[in-house]
C-alpha cells in the first residue's frame, strides 16, 4: 500500500456554520497534512502528528503556503450543454428552444458525446470540482459516454440520461418505456461501477407524460437507494406551462408528490418560486433544493431566498450548483460569490465560511454522501483541491492586505477561478488537466 503525504494549510467542515465566528463548524490548520492510501484519507490534521503515522516509504508533496481543501460539488449541471453556455436568449423557454434542443440531438452520436465528455471532465477537474450531479441527454449513448470517462478518471459522479417524452424535438424523445428500460440498463452496467452512481432522471413535468411519470415512480419504488433529479419553480412562465399540463394537482410540487418522487434524495434544480404548500413538502419530506444562482440571473429566472428558506420553521435542505450551460461560470468561486449577491439584493448576508461550508461538506450532505466525499475525515475518498489566494496579480496584490482565514476566503469567491486551483487530486492522485 503506497502512501502519500500532502502537506499544506487545511480546511474542513465539521458542520453548518452558524456564524461567521463560528469557530467550532470548521478544523483548520495552518501547517497540516493529509495523508492518503489506496484512495482514502487515512488521517488528516497537524502535520508533525500525520507525519508521524505515515509509512518510511510514504511519498511526501509539500504545497505550503497553499490552502487544501475537499474537492468542490457541484449539484446540478447539464453534461450536453457545454457548448451551449453564454448564449443569448430572453428567458428559460426560449433558450430551451433555441439552443439547448437543438445541442443535445446531437447526442445521439457516440464520437460527439465521449469528445464532449472528455472536455466536461478535464473543465471541472480544472476547476478543482471532483464530483458532479449531471444531466445527460436522452439518449442513452451520451450516459454511456459519460460514465466511461468518469470510471477511467475514478471519479464520484452521479448522473442520468433525461426521459422526456413530449414537448421536445422528435430527436429528443423516448417512451415511457423506452425511458424506464434504459434507465434499467445504465443501472445494471454503469451504478457501482468504479465510483459511478445513477441518478432516475425526468427532465422537468413539461417534457414528460403523466404515464412517463408513472414509470419513473416504479423506477423509483425499485431502486430506493438511488437520486432523484429533477426541475422545479425556475421561471413563471414554466410554472404556468406545467400547471396547464396537469391540472389536477395542487402546484408544481404537487406533481412530483403525487408520483412518489419527493425524498431525501431528491433534488430539485432552481424551486425559485416556492408556495409556503410546497416549501413544507419539500421540508416534510426531506428533499433538495437546488440554488443555480449564475444560471437564475442570466435567464432572469429570479432570486432564490436562500436564508429565508433555511429559517423558516420547517426549513427546506438546500445545495448549490453551477448548472452549466444555463450557467455562466464552471467555477464553485464565481458560483457562490454570485449567491452572496443574490441574497445581497434581497436584503441578506451570507458569510464566506457558509459558502464554502456549501461547496463542500454543505453539498455532500445534501447527496447523502457525507460519509464519503466532502471533509478530510479519515476514511472518506481522497478528493481534494488546493488552492493558491494569490494566483492572478490583482488577488496578490489583495492579499497583501489580507490577515484573516475569512478574508482570504472571501478573495478566492470573489475574484477566484481556475487559475485559483493550483492541484486537483482525485482518490489521492493528481488529476488537474495542464
Amino acid at each position: 500500500m503506497s502512501e502519500l503525504l500532502i502537506r499544506g494549510r487545511l480546511l474542513s467542515f465539521k458542520a453548518a456554520p452558524q456564524h461567521i465566528a463560528d469557530t467550532d463548524s470548521y478544523l483548520y490548520e495552518s501547517d497540516g497534512a493529509v495523508l492518503v492510501a489506496d484512495g482514502l484519507i487515512i488521517a488528516s490534521g497537524a502535520y508533525d502528528q500525520v507525519k508521524a503515522q505515515a509509512s518510511e516509504t510514504a511519498s511526501e508533496i509539500d504545497h505550503r503556503p497553499h490552502l487544501i481543501m475537499p474537492g468542490f460539488i457541484d449539484c446540478h449541471v447539464h453534461f450536453p450543454q457545454m457548448q451551449v453556455i453564454g448564449s443569448y436568449a430572453a428567458n428559460l423557454l426560449e433558450w430551451l428552444n433555441t439552443y439547448t434542443f437543438p445541442e443535445e440531438c446531437r447526442f445521439v452520436e457516440t464520437a460527439h458525446a465521449q469528445r464532449i465528455a472528455t472536455h466536461f471532465f478535464d473543465q471541472f477537474l480544472r476547476q478543482g470540482t471532483t464530483t458532479a450531479v449531471a444531466y445527460c441527454s436522452v439518449h442513452k449513448t451520451s450516459a454511456d459516454a459519460f460514465f466511461a470517462e468518469s470510471a477511467r478518471r475514478g471519479t464520484r459522479m452521479i448522473a442520468g440520461k433525461v426521459m422526456m417524452d413530449r414537448n421536445a424535438p422528435q430527436g429528443l424523445l423516448d417512451t415511457p418505456q423506452s425511458g424506464y428500460d434504459e434507465t434499467r440498463e445504465l443501472i445494471e452496467s454503469w451504478h457501482g461501477r468504479g465510483r459511478n452512481m445513477v441518478a432516475i432522471t425526468p427532465r422537468f413535468a413539461i417534457t414528460s407524460t403523466p404515464e412517463q411519470m408513472e414509470r419513473t415512480q416504479a423506477l423509483a419504488y425499485e431502486f430506493p437507494d438511488l437520486h432523484i433529479q429533477t426541475h422545479l419553480s425556475e421561471n413563471r412562465e414554466e410554472i404556468e406551462f406545467t400547471a396547464s399540463l396537469y391540472p389536477d394537482a395542487i402546484d408544481y410540487t404537487d406533481i412530483y408528490a403525487r408520483y412518489g418522487l419527493l425524498g431525501k434524495k431528491t433534488l430539485f434544480g432552481h424551486a425559485i418560486h416556492l408556495s409556503d404548500r410546497e416549501a413544507d413538502a419539500l421540508s416534510d419530506s426531506g428533499s433538495v433544493a437546488v440554488h443555480c444562482p449564475t444560471s437564475n440571473l442570466f435567464l432572469g429566472s429570479g432570486l432564490f431566498p436562500l436564508k429565508a428558506i433555511q429559517r423558516r420553521k420547517k426549513p427546506v435542505r438546500v445545495a448549490v450548483a453551477t448548472d452549466i450551460g444555463g450557467g455562466t461560470s464552471y467555477s464553485m468561486f464565481k458560483t457562490m460569490d454570485e449567491a452572496y449577491k443574490i441574497q445581497q439584493l434581497l436584503g441578506e448576508r451570507l458569510n464566506p465560511l457558509e459558502s464554502y461550508y456549501h461547496m463542500t461538506l454543505g453539498n455532500a450532505e445534501a447527496l447523502s454522501l457525507a460519509d464519503k466525499i466532502g471533509t478530510l475525515e479519515p476514511g472518506t475518498e481522497a478528493d481534494l483541491v488546493v488552492l493558491n489566494a494569490s494566483a492572478t496579480p490583482a488577488m496578490a496584490l489583495k492579499m497583501e492586505a489580507v490577515t484573516t482565514l475569512i478574508e482570504e476566503l472571501f478573495l478566492m469567491q470573489t475574484l477566484g477561478d481556475d487559475r485559483v486551483v493550483v492541484e486537483t487530486y482525485v482518490a489521492g492522485v493528481a488529476s488537474k488537466p495542464q
